[in-house]
């Protein structure tokens, strides 16, 4: 343990820190270096740290390790015990690794025990590797492990784990077979389906928050009312919900701000794109959301079983890798099933093509079998719209702002009222853009009761302004004015309109204490031909809902805070040497060990004492002399060494 303390220590605090990210460290209970230490060559902290290494990695750390070690300082231990004076003296790798294998020895042991040649440079990438995690010491060409990494692995088959042998001579599994053509085809069609699915579900759910934002409880996660609301817009049972809110936060298309999910601008945007482009995007930030590791162990090959061939492959490349590597490709298979990276568990094409990172062409299979996007609508005497197959994702946004949604499906339908025509209109259509739009994409012409609906609403709207209001005006901030009177008074009386606390400040103006958007779209909602305009009289688009502004998440990192906690309690060489003196001795008295001290004494000479401790304390320890059978206590600072008693 020495050795790593003192090499802990002499790491920048760059370097430092991915050795604590990169092993996964808790920073509860760690003081200093030691502790650090202690934590690194805990057994638990091993054996996670090898659970993550590929079977390779593996052999070379157990052929490194299976080396025999001198008597003259090879081991850490040893070189604790000869160096406890000048502690960091004890971090030199030259001097750890001067009896360690080089890795040309490692490469030609592996290439026997494989009956394959493994190239040096193979086995240098891997002790570059093992050397940054602080599994091992990497320096002059020679490998060597800690001395309680290889006794670990010495212990793996007892955990039915493989050997070293094992590790370097079994053979991986026969590689992934091509699919046939017919196999090819069927998943391509059921992972275009799969897509279609979550790209409408998804597409859906952004639609309704950008209509109404979703509350974060405190607790986290959503209230079932807002639950039950997206499920029944993304037509999706209630307990999928928070699986689509956290796609959809991944991919950027909603943000939480002030404790509530809106859409982003980039949400927007997504919704007038074309089907297979949202989908990329949405395949895009899954694989962003990859872990390193996984994302190198999933093959870009189409046709790949991933309940089959691929957790065989597994199973033989990451040997330890347990639990943990299993639950990441669960977890990573479901969602690649949902949007169609896998079908029935099988890489599709255009899912490898996203693994490879190559999106055009994965966009490319997708375009030729989703189905095909429409332009063009029935528009009916009742009013409504029917649509022969999935519209084009810029006709339909602009149908949504002009009609309600009554159906969604591969032929959705709409409907059209007075209060979605007046939605429009607040959007800044007028009715000659919304027929001409409608005349566009019609099958069957414009209707006679649609054409009135949109004429006698246009007539009307604007009947009523919503304004800010002036200085004069105070307290007010916003003012409702019209040129009838009537109408004016209706809306003053409204029971419905209370809340605004509307009050009379001239003959033909309303007070409110609200806003402008406030106040704009209650009187919408309660059907007035309202209009919102600036201060020039001119007519202005009131958002209803403002877009989420992604702001930077600022977190705390644990490893920064504790690499600064440790170079605070470091007090310099002294204290270090003193610290592991003191970690010596009571390791000593917890185990009723019998140890050599050497103390220098006055005039340079060094007495040897075959003692055992009693007790630390005040700089000075207790312990019973067991040559001379009396009780002595010394200055720890006289300690020039500590060894076991032979």
């Amino acid at each position: 343990m020495l050795t790593l303390a003192s090499r802990l220590r002499a790491l920048d605090d760059a370097a430092l820190r991915r050795a604590i990210e990169a092993r996964m460290v808790s920073p509860t209970g760690i003081k200093d270096f030691f502790d650090l230490a202690e934590a690194l060559l805990d057994p638990v902290a091993i054996q996670n740290a090898l659970a993550h290494l590929d079977r390779s990695t593996l052999a070379v750390l157990a052929i490194a390790g299976e080396a025999p070690v001198s008597d003259d300082g090879a081991s850490e231990e040893s070189a604790g015990a000869a160096l406890a004076g000048p502690v960091m003296a004890a971090a030199d790798h030259a001097d750890a690794t001067a009896f360690a294998p080089t890795t040309a020895e490692i490469a030609a042991r592996l290439s026997i025990l494989g009956e394959r040649a493994i190239p040096v440079v193979q086995v240098e990438a891997a002790a570059t590797q093992l050397d940054s995690l602080l599994l091992a010491i990497y320096s002059d060409g020679r490998l060597k492990p800690y001395d309680a990494v290889s006794a670990h692995l010495a212990s793996w088959p007892a955990q039915g784990l493989p050997s070293a042998l094992m590790l370097a001579s079994v053979a991986a599994p026969p590689s992934f077979a091509p699919p046939t053509d017919t196999d090819t085809a069927f998943t391509t069609n059921l992972a275009a389906e799969r897509a279609f699915t979550a790209v409408s579900s998804l597409a859906e759910l952004v639609s309704e928050i950008s209509r109404e934002p979703v509350h974060e409880l405190s607790r986290g996660g959503l209230g079932l009312p807002d639950t039950k609301r997206l499920a029944a817009a993304a037509a999706v049972e209630v307990e999928a919900v928070p699986t689509l809110v956290a796609l959809t936060a991944r991919a950027e298309l909603i943000a939480k701000e002030l404790g509530y999910w809106r859409q982003t601008e980039l949400g927007e945007a997504w919704l007038m794109g074309s089907t297979a482009h949202r989908w990329s995007t949405l395949a895009a930030s899954w694989r962003a959301s990859l872990p390193t590791d996984v994302l190198d162990i999933l093959p870009a090959q189409a046709g790949v079983f991933w309940d089959g061939e691929l957790r065989d492959f597994l199973g033989w490349l990451y040997p330890a890798g347990g639990t943990w590597l299993d639950d990441r490709v669960t977890a990573v298979q479901a969602e690649a099933e949902f949007i169609g990276i896998t079908a029935h568990h099988t890489t599709s094409a255009a899912g490898g093509a996203v693994l490879a990172g190559a999106f055009d062409e994965a966009v490319a299979i997708m375009e030729g079998s989703l189905p095909a996007e429409v332009g063009a609508v029935y528009l009916q005497h009742d009013l409504s719209i029917v649509s022969p197959g999935p519209l084009a994702p810029s006709i339909d946004a602009r149908l949504r702002a002009l009609a309600d949604v009554e159906s969604r499906e591969l032929a959705s339908s709409y409907r059209i009222t007075a209060a979605s025509v007046n939605r429009a209109l607040a959007g800044g259509e007028t009715a000659e853009t919304l027929l001409e739009f409608l005349r566009s994409i019609s099958l069957t012409g414009i209707p006679q009761p649609l054409d009135y609906l949109i004429r006698e609403s246009a007539s009307r709207y604007g009947r009523v302004r919503v304004l800010p209001a002036s200085a004069g005006d105070a307290p007010v901030q916003s003012v409702v004015r019209s040129d009838d009177p009537a109408l004016l008074g209706t809306i003053e009386v409204d029971q419905t309109l209370t809340p605004l606390g509307l009050h009379r400040i001239s003959s033909d103006r309303l007070g409110s204490r609200f806003p402008v958007d406030v106040v704009f779209w209650a009187l919408s909602d309660s059907r007035y031909p309202v209009a919102a305009e600036n201060e020039a009289g001119e007519i202005v688009h009131v958002r209803r809902i403002p877009l989420a502004q992604k702001a930077p998440v600022v977190a705390s990192d644990p490893a920064v805070d504790l690499v600064e906690r440790l170079r605070t309690s470091d007090g310099g060489e002294g204290k270090a040497a003193g610290a592991w003196l003191a970690r010596q001795l009571d390791a000593a008295i917890r185990t009723k060990q019998t140890i050599t001290v050497s103390i220098a004494m006055p005039g340079g000479v060094v007495v040897d004492y075959l003692l055992e401790p009693a007790s630390v304390g005040g700089g000075r320890f207790r312990a019973r002399d067991r040559r001379a059978d009396i009780e002595r206590t010394l200055p720890i600072s006289s300690i020039v060494s500590i060894s076991p008693a032979p």
